[in-house]
């Protein structure tokens, strides 16, 4: 019994595996394919495949840059000292050698220094949120003057009350910067 097959299928099974012109004893297939100093095994993979492929190869590159830069500074703190300067009297003072980096306040761990940052980066969008709060407050206040809200609603009351927490909160955030 015949099975029905369109004008295209047949079309592809009759077509040759290789292109005109090619000599099947000269051309082997290859399984990898080298790009740019990278092995990988590309054969068969669409454009997109392909260059999602590049990318991961980039993105996993870049991370192990990234730890190197992170294991040197780290090396680079650990190797640092303190040393009396020399022309101290022994009054405590320590000074870092010339040519060396001198570490933060908090020690050479370099865990401390991403805290340190964390933590100012954290205090900083505190800052940026209540003035925000703020700027919300004074523009609903300026509205309610205008007499563009005449009877304004339960939470705008509430907003316009906490304006002075607002205020305070932000001078306590601004003074441990």
């Amino acid at each position: 019994m015949m099975r029905y097959e369109n004008k295209y299928v047949k079309f592809f099974k009759s077509k040759p595996e290789l292109p005109p012109g090619l000599n099947p004893e000269v051309s082997t297939p290859t399984t990898k394919q080298v790009s740019k100093g990278l092995e990988t095994s590309e054969t068969g993979l669409s454009k997109t495949a392909k260059r999602n492929l590049k990318r991961k190869e980039k993105r996993k590159q870049q991370q192990e840059k990234g730890e190197r830069d992170t294991d040197d500074l780290i090396h680079s703190l650990e190797k640092t000292t303190l040393s009396a300067m020399p022309g101290n009297s022994g009054d405590g003072k320590m000074s870092v050698p010339a040519g060396s980096t001198r570490p933060p306040a908090g020690g050479t761990n370099a865990s401390a220094v991403a805290a340190a940052a964390a933590a100012t980066s954290e205090k900083n969008k505190k800052i940026k949120n209540v003035k925000k709060k703020l700027r919300q407050v004074e523009e609903l206040q300026a509205r309610i003057d205008s007499g563009e809200i005449k009877q304004p609603t339960k939470e705008q009351l509430d907003k316009l009350a906490r304006r002075k927490a607002l205020e305070e909160e932000l001078e306590d955030l601004e003074l441990d910067l």
